[in-house]
């Protein structure tokens, strides 16, 4: 995991969303613990922090797409390394 803040109630949300835009069944693994991507409690009690390991899994006719969408969010930080780019960013208010 890469998102500085791990998987957040907004990461888990953007997860959600994308596994709900395909057919296939994707799953997140945390240890021996294996999530629906479709639920964002699921999601949520992984406890999933920045440098965790997680492993995708798909199954299904879209399943090659679908990990590869997920795993572009992952990718960007789930939008949010742009984010604390800009935000650490330091200006002197000229």
């Amino acid at each position: 995991m890469i998102n500085p803040q791990g998987l957040h109630a907004r990461p888990a949300d953007l997860l959600v969303r994308c596994a709900d835009g395909f057919e296939s069944e994707i799953h997140l693994q945390k240890g021996s613990e294996r999530v629906d991507c479709r639920s964002i409690l699921s999601l949520l009690t992984l406890g999933a922090t920045a440098g965790t390991e997680l492993t995708l899994t798909a199954r299904g006719a879209d399943a090659s797409v679908a990990l590869a969408a997920v795993i572009e969010l992952f990718e960007k930080g789930f939008h949010e390394l742009d984010q604390a780019s800009e935000s650490s960013v330091v200006t002197d208010g000229r």
